[in-house]
Formats: C-alpha cells, structure tokens, sequence
C-alpha cells in the first residue's frame, strides 16, 4: 500500500479494532486468519472442529457459537492490536455494547446473503450511533453466486453511510481465485492461508477495474473538490491524495470500504491488515470520540468483567491515557481498589504483564468495585463521585425461566453465583420475586438463558429445575353487596369482640382499593376504623378464587362494640371476616395482566409477524413504518402475559434473528370461560401440593 502523507500519518501505539457482524457470518474465523497471518499462531485452527483461538469456552465449543466477547492482542509488523471477537446472535449483543464505544475501529463480517441484512443493519446502526469507524469485509467470496457490485448494491440499504469498494474480485470458472485493488491498481492471486501474490491485472479485466476505480474516486470527491476538479479534468490524482482521502474519510465516518475476501481461506486478510495498519485512527482519536482529555491521570475503560475459578475477579479494560501498573491505586465510580495483577490476553490463555501503556487492552486483577462500563483512575486521590459513569444501555430482557434448587441449602449459594454471572453479564436480571414466591431469570432470549444456566452448573456447581414463570393473576368483584363481620370470642378475662357492616363495590379497573366510613352515632368508635380499614385490606390479599384482589371499595356504615371487649385486633378481625364474605358473595372474576408490546420487524417479515400475534389471543392495535429504519416495520399490539412465553423465539425465527419486542403492563382485563376455571382450578392444586 502507498505511504500515507504526513498530515494524515498511520496512528501510534496500541489499537483496538472490534469485529463485528451478523451471526454466523465468520467473525471468529477471521480472527484465526488474522491470528495465523499476524505470526501468532503457527497455523489457522478451525471453529467447527473447536480448535480456534477464539470460542474457547466450553458453551461457545458446545453450541458452535460466539457466547462471549473474546480478545487477543497480536504485533503486526511492529505494531500492537487488540482484536475482540464480538458475538454476532442478538442474544448476546450486550458485549458489543460494551465493547464498541472503546474501539478504535471496526471489521464488520457480511456475506452476500439477503436474509442477514436486517441484522447486519442493526451491527452497522450501533457503530453509526457510536461514531465508529469501520471496515466492511464481504466474507465467503468464493463461495459468492452474484457479482461484487450487485452484493454492495445489496448491502448499502443496510448502510445509512456510504459504502466504498475497495476491490473487485478475480473470477475463474466462475472463482473468485484473486481482487484487484482498486487503490492500488494491482491484481492479487488468492493463496490458501498465505499472503496474496502480485500478478498483472488480466487483460479482460482492465475496462472493469478502470470503471470501478472512478466509482470509488467519485465517493471520495464528494468530499473533497480538489480531487473532484482533477476528476473533471481526466487528470490522474496521485496515489498518496488517494489514500489521504480513504484514511480521512474511514476516520470521519464519511466512507465505509468495502473489502472482500475468505475468512476460511485466509483469503483477502493482508490487505485488510495493511488497511488497518494505515488507515484506522489510534487511541487519540477515540479519547476524542468519548469526550476525553487528552491529559490528566491514568484512565481506563472496563470492557468486560470475568470471574475465574482460580484467579478471582478479572476486569478486562482498554487503557485510553497514561499507564497503569500493578498494585497501583485505583478509583471507579463505586469506591476505591487496589490493581493486584496485570495480564495480557490471547483467548483463553493470560500471561503476566508488568505494566498497561496507553491503548493497551488488559486484565486488572481484583477490582471488587468496578464494573463493565466503568472509568477507572490511576489516582488514589481522584473523586470517585465526580468519575463518569458511561455504562452501556442494557435493552429490556425478552424471555424468562423460573429457578428453583433441587436442595433448599443451595439457594444462597444460587445468590451468589447469580449475583457474579449478571455481573459479568448485565444484560441478564435476576429476581426474587416475593409475591408469587418464584425466584426468575431474565435474558434476551432462550440461548441466551441456557448458556447462563450451563455456566452457573459447570463454573459454580448449581444444578436448577426450570419452569415457565408464575402470571401475577388478579380477581375482583362484579356486583356490590353488603354484609356484616362479627368477632366474638370468650376465653376468661377480657374477651374479643367486634361488629362491623360493609358495604363492598367494584371500582374501575386500575382504581386500586378505597375505603370510607359513614357510621352514625358512634356505632364503631372512631378509634376503631383503621383497623376494619387494615382487616379489608388482609381479606384483599387472597380472593375467592386464591388470588388478590383488586379495585374494590369498602364502606364501613354500621356495626356495634362492646366498652371492655372490643379491641384494634377484634375489629380487624370481623372486618376481614366480612370482607371475605363480601368478595364471595360479589361474584368474583378472574383478571389477566395484558401488556402493550411494541414488535419490530423487517418489513418482509410484517405477516408472519400479525400471525404470531393473532395465535396468542393478542390485539392488533396499529402499524407503520419504524421511524428512522427503512425496511422496517413496528406493530403495535396488546398480548396477554400468559402468552408471551418463547415470543422471541417464534419473532427471531420469523426474521433471521433480527426480530425484537419492547413490553409494558398497560391493563388487568377479565377471563371468562373454560380458560378461567383451567387456571383456577391449576392455581387450587399447587397451592394443594398438586
């Protein structure tokens, strides 16, 4: 590649490069290619058989997929990069939150496969939203059936920026067996897991690239008029203007070039390399990017957290100014550590490091409490109040299991490894729900949630039954009835006594629970009406029909007492007696919670998505275009809680993997008919031991 002129120079020190991309588009095969081009490794290890760098955890070996962000950190002809391996399912999207905003730059994978491109769009979104810089590499190329222009044309309305062809492919027989670079103006001839070789641009080929070339110096001149004037005026602009105008604009965001190549080969890697040599910006320009000064003490980002069985808590963080070294003081947002170990990464694998220079990626060593997201000072004196708190957005969990231990002395010991695995994966919520006795698990989806589970069993040794989570069902009253409570009991002494007459009304739904008094003449004592107040209240915590009951009034207008007898506790008593009464004789209806669900789908995916509604008793409420997301779509809806278990399965499978919901209470409506009594007589039996 030609030399960069001065003013827009190859970046010192240490980068972070992400690769990013659709799921199951070939990220980690990549990044073995990088590994074996780069001299890390002594040859490309295959992910399907597990011999890769990365996906070395026994869930990503076992499900043949990337389950966590993996790092390695390699010297590139006498340059330092970190590369992270972001995983490409959306249900484990919360490490590329994380990740990305410390990035230098990105390698987003894509292949020229219409079905990715909803998914592709949601990685290249995030990246636009962030400020990223990013590379594209259109992957599987010799397994390509359409032409490379076709395949941008396919890809750029996944782009909101410009996408920017850098090579076009050499067929053969219908191979891609080489690519010209266009920057360069020179032919390369694939060589399985070696560098290409040079070879002259083939004869049949010239009008093409010469086409090609002008399209890809037309995109840069949008942005630049000298160049424009030299297009104009068929004057050949240097090679050096050339790659100034691709460095400047990959680093504004202007431009995001298309490479192409085989992971799997190794095909197409050294030229990405050298890309990335030249082009990519450094950690100067991503402390700008995240509003950081260039000066003051030592600060760094946690990217990940990691709890290992021998070493303990490890913070996976990106350095962005000045120097760390071990058993340095430390200050993040929530209180003041110690760094107890230093270690650079390669996958699995960790070795000991002496200190952490600007831009380097490394493990802190027991950082009890920083988090993900976290800043972290070099400066026992720093203010850990006035530290930014820069976590990621965690998006609202999609798909729930219910726990429960086969032994009760491993609750606590569910708590705590729990308690370290949202840690490490804050897109996990762990609860314990106290009203319906259930302690939940909730995630973005159904892997998502088995592959926390796996974990908690293998890395903390707490084995769980799941089931499908309790629906907080509700029960109110139809009608308005009055009845009277009466308390009287005798033991020697003093007895109890109480008296009360209740009028007891359905409110409107969503109204709560009221009471008012209209005694006259000193009936029930004044003194006295709190507590047939809190008697009403225990009667409402569980109704006729076993549930608690909601939106009714009680209006106490009558009742007796006695001047020695009567007590707070006796008329708290005979209140809840004649509220049971009430709620009894009221005709009791059983209410389901609904929820508002806001579903968002390709377009090409709007009728499967209705029909999946349509089968789960769910209400079409309106529809249009997503604002902002062309060919996307957002279905407005009202489902019942009882019908949103494995939603996000049915929607991802309807969209590739690109499908979502947002969901919120928004009304408790009743439940008539067979589907009531089922539900009833089901909440009867378990509460029966049944």
């Amino acid at each position: 590649m030609g030399d960069v002129s001065s003013h827009e120079a190859r970046a010192r020190g240490p980068r972070l490069i992400a690769l990013a991309g659709p799921f199951q588009c070939g990220k980690t095969t990549l990044m073995e290619a990088i590994l074996a081009h780069a001299g890390a490794i002594p040859r490309q290890g295959s992910v399907v058989e597990g011999a890769s760098v990365g996906d070395a955890s026994a869930e990503a070996r076992a499900h043949k997929m990337s389950v966590e962000a993996n790092v390695a950190t390699v010297d590139y002809m006498g340059d330092s990069y970190t590369f992270i391996d972001l995983p490409g399912s959306v249900e484990f999207a919360q490490d590329a939150r994380n990740v990305l905003p410390a990035a230098d730059a990105a390698i987003v994978v894509c292949e020229a496969d219409e079905r990715k491109i909803p998914a592709l769009q949601l990685v290249l979104r995030q990246l636009e939203e962030l400020g990223v810089p990013h590379f594209l590499f259109l992957n599987k190329i010799d397994a390509a059936t359409i032409d490379v222009r076709d395949a941008l044309a396919m890809l750029q309305p996944a782009s909101r920026t410009p996408l920017l062809l850098r090579q076009i492919p050499i067929w053969n027989n219908g191979v891609a067996v080489g690519f010209i670079d266009l920057a360069l103006e020179r032919a390369y001839v694939y060589r399985e897991h070696a560098p290409s070789e040079v070879m002259e641009i083939p004869k049949g080929e010239t009008a093409t690239e010469k086409e090609a070339r002008y399209s890809m110096l037309e995109r840069l001149a949008d942005y630049d008029d000298a160049l424009m004037e030299e297009l104009i005026s068929d004057i050949e602009p240097p090679r050096d203007q050339v790659f100034d105008d691709l460095t400047k604009e990959l680093r504004a965001g202007l431009v995001a070039p298309l490479f192409i190549g085989s992971a799997e080969r190794g095909a197409g890697v050294t030229r990405l390399l050298k890309a990335l040599r030249h082009e990519a910006p450094g950690v100067d320009a991503t402390r700008r990017r995240l509003g950081v000064e260039d000066s003051g003490p030592p600060l760094a980002r946690i990217l990940r957290t990691v709890h290992t069985s021998h070493g303990g808590k490890l913070s996976i963080a990106r350095v962005l100014r000045g120097a760390f070294a071990d058993g340095q003081p430390v200050v993040s947002p929530h209180g003041e550590d110690r760094v107890s170990g230093l270690s650079r990464l390669f996958g699995a694998a960790t070795s000991k490091a002496a200190a952490a220079k600007e831009g380097d990626v490394v493990a802190f060593g027991r950082l009890e409490h920083a988090a993900t997201g976290d800043s972290i000072v070099g400066d026992g004196k720093a203010d850990a109040a006035a530290l930014k708190k820069t976590r990621a957005q965690i998006p609202d969990p999609v798909h729930a299991l219910a726990l429960s231990v086969k032994d009760r002395k491993d609750e606590m010991r569910l708590a705590a490894a729990m308690s370290k695995l949202v840690e490490e994966d804050p897109s996990l919520v762990y609860v314990h729900d106290q009203e319906l006795s259930q302690i939940k698990l909730f995630g973005q989806g159904e892997m998502h949630l088995r592959v926390a589970l796996e974990r908690l069993a293998s890395r903390f040794g707490v084995a769980v039954e799941v089931a499908k989570p309790t629906v907080a069902y509700r029960e109110t009253i139809r009608h308005k009835v009055t009845v009277r409570g009466r308390h009287k009991k005798q033991s020697g002494g003093h007895g109890q006594f109480g008296d009360v007459v209740l009028e007891v009304a359905p409110r409107g739904r969503g109204e709560g629970f009221a009471f008012a008094e209209r005694v006259h003449g000193g009936a029930v004592p004044k003194q006295y009406f709190s507590s047939v107040e809190a008697g009403c209240q225990d009667a409402l915590a569980h109704g006729p029909l076993g549930f608690p009951v909601v939106d009714v009034e009680a209006v106490l207008t009558d009742g007796s007492y006695h001047s020695v007898d009567s007590s707070d506790m006796a008329f708290r008593t005979a209140a809840r007696i004649g509220m049971s009464e009430a709620l009894e004789k009221a005709e009791p209806i059983l209410l389901e919670p609904v929820l508002a669900v806001d579903i968002f789908v390709p377009s090409d995916a709007m009728s499967r998505a209705t029909g999946i509604v349509s089968a789960r008793r769910g209400q079409i409420m309106g529809f249009g275009p997503r604002d902002g997301w062309d060919g996307w779509d957002k279905l407005e809806t009202l489902i019942p809680e009882a019908e949103m278990d494995n939603l996000i399965v049915e929607l991802r499978s309807a969209t590739a993997g690109a499908g979502f919901y947002q969901a919120r209470f928004d009304h408790l409506a009743e439940v008539v008919g067979k589907q009531a009594r089922d539900i009833v007589a089901a909440h009867a039996a378990k509460a029966n031991g049944g």
